[in-house]
């Protein structure tokens, strides 16, 4: 059983891979002092697991490594990948692994430390399947052209050998994953605010959502 604090703040924030999402989650909580965490991370490490103990992996190894889990683990530059990330998507896939995450998502979102005044979490089904409650929810989205091309320099940046047709080719697989597959697939809920990040610059789309949320915390 999840134990609920009451009165916090909860922000869910659903977008595709690379729209911009997690660096303004980042601002957002930093801001509200909320409990961060980019869910989509969780699966990344999961899937940097199998890939680095294929022997070692199975359901109890990954419920053990989620028990202990960090939120500094997830810091890991490892976990961004192009490898690690077609792994985490298929792996989002399987039910059982699902259940284990949503465990530790849900008690994050609910119960974050009392130092935070709520909690920030963003991933591809947390409007609807892990805090359909949240006081405000969010698609965060852009074309894929310039998905690519931030994550193309997100990976350089990491002196990752990889060209930009390749992640393009990435993202539209990750996409096709995300959108179609049957369990908590990627979806915009009727009750969220879409924005579309394209041609807004970090600071121009964490004013726009911050100023919807002091719009109704504020009144």
């Amino acid at each position: 059983m999840i134990i609920k604090r009451k009165n916090i703040l909860k922000i869910a924030i659903d977008s595709p891979a690379a729209a911009g999402a997690g660096t303004l989650a980042k601002a957002i909580s930093k801001h509200y002092n909320l409990f961060y965490l980019d869910t989509g991370k969780i699966y990344r490490m999961i899937a940097h697991l199998k890939l680095k103990f294929p022997k070692k992996y199975n359901q109890n190894f990954i419920k053990t490594k989620i028990k202990s889990l960090k939120i500094k683990d997830l810091a890991n530059k490892a976990l961004l990948s192009d490898e690690v990330g077609t792994e985490a998507s298929n792996i989002s896939k399987i039910k059982s692994t699902r259940k284990l995450v949503h465990s530790f998502q849900l008690n994050f979102a609910y119960n974050p430390p009392k130092k935070y005044n709520g909690s920030c979490l963003d991933g591809r089904d947390i409007t609807y399947n892990i805090v359909p409650d949240a006081d405000f929810k969010f698609f965060i989205t852009a074309n894929i052209k310039t998905r690519a091309m931030r994550r193309f320099k997100e990976l350089k940046g990491l002196n990752k050998k990889i060209s930009y047709k390749e992640v393009l080719k990435s993202i539209k697989k990750r996409d096709k994953s995300d959108y179609n597959r049957k369990i908590s697939p990627l979806k915009k809920t009727g009750d969220s605010v879409l924005l579309n990040t394209s041609k807004l610059t970090k600071r121009a789309c964490f004013l726009k959502i911050k100023k919807i949320i002091d719009r109704k915390i504020n009144t």
